[in-house]
């Protein structure tokens, strides 16, 4: 073998390692990457959903019962009425709330504000009060809208309010890697509730929950 050949086998050699390197190395990355854009978009559909269970439980203390739409939900964040209890005085030491009640020592006064700001004031939204408008829609969905329902269940002859709300991982994994994805639902639906996705709530309990905490 002549010089100039053993030359050009080595050149070709070392590429060929360079290239199988670069390969494996995307090959290892590939689900990496995958679950990092995964997770960061699921933070964001989380905090959606914990906004609007914080809506529906401020819905519900006002209209005793949960809301089943969505548009509904958020016309009553801007245009709705929510009941803001305020206290005047402070309760000695010596004495419960209610025996500084009693005595006159300590005064509560209900007032009707806006829920959007009532809620965003005590800080208990993470959505910025300019952007509610756009809470029923899934992130990185291409505008798909969070599925929502409400109603009431009889537990014991007593009727409780209930609500759920969801995102199936088919809206929020849009134009992300689909063997991935189809992969990552089939792991998710061998869960204890079947639901690939994210949700709060439950149509069969009166929970609030979100199956992500």
């Amino acid at each position: 073998m002549n010089k100039t050949v053993r030359t050009i086998l080595l050149a070709v050699g070392a590429v060929a390692i360079v290239v199988l390197a670069y390969v494996l190395y995307a090959c290892i990355q590939k689900p990496v990457k995958f679950e990092a854009e995964y997770n960061a978009r699921s933070k964001e559909v989380i905090n959606k959903l914990n906004d609007i269970r914080t809506l529906q439980e401020q819905y519900k203390n006002t209209m005793g019962e949960y809301c089943n739409n969505i548009d509904s939900l958020i016309d009553f964040a801007y245009n709705g009425e929510a009941l803001l209890v305020q206290k005047f005085g402070t309760v000695p030491d010596n004495m419960t709330e209610a025996e500084a009640l009693k005595q006159g020592i300590l005064r509560r006064d209900t007032t009707k504000v806006n829920p959007l700001e009532k809620l965003s004031t005590e800080g208990k939204l993470i959505t910025p009060k300019d952007k509610i408008k756009d809470l029923k829609i899934i992130p990185y969905s291409n505008g798909k809208v969070f599925e929502m329902q409400a109603s009431k269940l009889d537990k014991g002859g007593v009727e409780v309010a209930v609500f759920e709300v969801k995102a199936p991982i088919e809206t929020y994994t849009w134009e992300m890697d689909e063997q991935q994805v189809i992969n990552l639902k089939a792991e998710l639906e061998k869960k204890v509730d079947g639901f690939a996705g994210w949700k709060v709530g439950s149509m069969e309990q009166p929970s609030t929950d979100g199956n992500f905490e």
